[in-house]
């Protein structure tokens, strides 16, 4: 008999049900891109508050569960924080270069339109 998750742990899919379209929708987003951009900078776990979005927290709330539920990103609790992880390795094992060309094609029209 499996266990119920506790309340403390987030659904997310298997490596194998990540799907492309859901990856491209989750990208599309310019918030949800911006908190991928960062999270590649990073190459760490990042908490939701290192995660600013100048939206309300009921629609930036919206953005990491999209980003989560198409397998863009892990999300952990550690302690109260949750921590937020891209799921690179999944990524570039089902789409080889796309998080690289996407990252790289967003950086290029960030610097060619004077943004971040």
């Amino acid at each position: 008999m499996a266990t119920a998750p506790s309340t403390r742990e987030l659904a997310h899919p298997a490596r194998e049900d990540i799907r492309l379209e859901g990856v491209l929708h989750a990208l599309a987003d310019p918030m949800r891109l911006s908190v991928v951009r960062d999270l590649a900078a990073a190459d760490e776990e990042l908490s939701c508050s290192q995660l600013v979005l100048p939206v309300t927290k009921s629609t930036t709330t919206h953005h990491f569960r999209v980003l989560r539920e198409s397998g863009v990103i892990q999300q952990v609790y550690r302690g109260t924080a949750k921590m937020n992880g891209l799921r690179r390795e999944d990524l570039d094992a089902l789409f080889p270069e796309l998080l690289d060309s996407v990252l790289a094609a967003a950086s290029g029209q960030a610097d060619r339109l004077g943004g971040s």
